[in-house]
């Protein structure tokens, strides 16, 4: 029997709209639907997101992923979730793995998909892209990410703190993701360089409970939310 195929799926950033065409067909046509599961027993942000479009006879397949930087604890997730996945890959039936954004920018899918890859090299990995979290926070303050010749730097906040300064000496336009960690020292770096009005911060992007932060002058005490992301223009005035 040939085995199933594992489809990475780009679910967009919260609104439920934000998934391609292809990633809806694809969705709706898998008998096993994954997806990261939620913290103390509720469900995951991606859950969330395609609740509205599953089917009732499909079977449902959170994975546990820690919210750990431990490599080894890491590695033996990574490694139980692709045996949880092969299980049923073996048997014919196609998985598909919902991930929030884009499944190939900073993604849990990405590690999935090595292990998977790594342990049993037979499995076929089909990669469905969507919207990650800097287009959609551009899209919702009204702004170009980036235009003409701008050159744009994205940094991962809690591993690139140290990068964050040298990027704003040579890119136009800086993004930080997941800044909530290190948002009291970016605060005083941008107070520094004169870039609080240029600043943005969205919270949780196109979701429900979305907030944006257009002007981070008086902000210096903000309190965020993991998936905040921070959009420095080192130059302005496009609109």
């Amino acid at each position: 029997m040939p085995i199933g195929n594992f489809y990475g799926l780009s679910v967009g950033t919260g609104d439920p709209e934000l998934i391609t065409v292809k990633g809806l067909r694809i969705l709706r046509n898998s008998p096993v639907v994954a997806f990261p599961s939620g913290l103390q027993g509720k469900p995951g942000i991606a859950e969330k997101i395609i609740s509205q479009w599953l089917q009732p006879e499909q079977i449902l397949l959170p994975l546990n992923f820690p919210y750990i930087q431990d490599e080894q604890i890491l590695l033996n997730a990574w490694e139980e979730a692709a045996k949880l996945v092969y299980e049923c890959l073996k048997t014919g039936l196609d998985v598909v793995f919902a991930c929030v954004g884009d499944v190939s920018f900073y993604s849990t899918f990405t590690y999935l998909a090595q292990t998977l890859r790594r342990l049993y090299p037979d499995v076929t990995v089909v990669v469905i892209p969507g919207v990650c979290s800097p287009m959609a926070a551009a899209a919702v303050l009204g702004i170009p990410l980036t235009v003409k010749d701008e050159k744009l730097a994205v940094l991962p906040a809690i591993y690139s703190m140290s990068d964050f300064e040298t990027a704003l000496e040579w890119a136009e336009v800086v993004v930080l993701m997941k800044v909530s960690s290190v948002y009291a020292k970016v605060w005083k770096i941008l107070q520094q360089h004169d870039l609080l009005k240029s600043s943005f911060i969205v919270e949780k992007a196109t979701s429900e409970e979305m907030v944006l932060h257009p002007d981070l002058t008086n902000l210096s005490n903000l309190k965020l939310p993991y998936f905040s992301i921070l959009i420095v223009q080192l130059q302005s005035g496009y609109f």
